[in-house]
């Protein structure tokens, strides 16, 4: 009986989803026609934090160290586990951020529209030619002052673990010598599992670490930039999991930027 209950809850949920999203999408696209960055902010203030909410997630961010400035381009990454990501990261961040989706999302309804008219960048992982193009396309993101979010996994985590980082990012951000941001998320995929649609109520704790100066790093630095973002990451998620061992200090050797500006 309880999964009964379960079910229609789920359903009422997706109805709302789903409904919440083509109205928030199609204001969005009508702004556009005015303003470049509205409909992003529109995204970030309006449509991410209802989704979240109507989880019935409860939320808990975590700022670690000096934080990055939401008015100065940066490369946000984050652990993937969750459908919930997306408009988890979009509740949690400052900034406004263009995010680094499949190039499959572009031809869906709504979606693929959203994405195009904000300026959100494509990537097919199958073609060399088309993902070099797409990253040159985010470079220009970053030098008009956009910022970046990007799942450096390169796909859902099935087991908690962090899976190995792809380099895409850590090339993008030497080129642009533009700061990385390592976010991590715990309990998403208890409330949204990455296979399937079984909504449940959980606490969610995300924390932000401190930007990494890209600049610092050369290209042939891209393996090691890497190893530095995915140990600040590993450091976030332990804090997460053990709130009372000590907080994220960063080790001799790391490249950490001290920005001020945090919200």
């Amino acid at each position: 009986m309880q999964e009964v209950l379960w079910g229609l809850v789920n359903l009422a949920q997706a109805a709302f989803l789903a409904a919440w999203s083509v109205i928030c999408i199609s204001a969005a696209l009508v702004v556009r026609l005015f303003d470049r960055e509205l409909p992003v902010a529109m995204s970030r203030t309006c449509w991410a934090p209802a989704l979240v909410a109507a989880t019935g997630a409860r939320v808990t961010v975590r700022r670690r160290g000096p934080q990055a400035d939401p008015r100065r381009p940066a490369i946000y990454v984050m652990n993937h586990r969750s459908l919930l990501d997306i408009p988890l990261a979009m509740t949690c961040l400052p900034a406004n951020l263009r995010f680094v989706a499949k190039s499959s999302l572009r031809g869906v309804p709504f979606l693929g529209w959203y994405l195009r008219a904000t300026g959100m960048v494509f990537i097919d992982r199958a073609d060399h030619a088309q993902a070099v193009r797409s990253l040159d396309g985010a470079a220009d993101s970053l030098r008009r002052g956009e910022s970046l979010f990007v799942f450096p996994e390169g796909t859902r985590s099935r087991d908690g673990r962090l899976l190995p980082l792809k380099k895409g990012a850590f090339v993008l951000a030497i080129q642009a010598g533009v700061p990385i941001v390592p976010v991590v998320a715990v309990g998403a995929d208890r409330i949204l599992p990455p296979d399937g649609f079984r909504i449940r109520p959980h606490r969610i704790r995300v924390a932000v670490g401190h930007p990494i100066d890209a600049s610092l790093y050369t290209l042939a630095d891209r393996d090691a930039l890497a190893s530095d973002v995915r140990a600040a990451m590993l450091r976030l998620r332990d804090s997460l999991q053990h709130p009372d061992a000590a907080t994220c200090r960063t080790p001799p050797h790391s490249r950490a930027l001290p920005l001020a500006g945090a919200r």
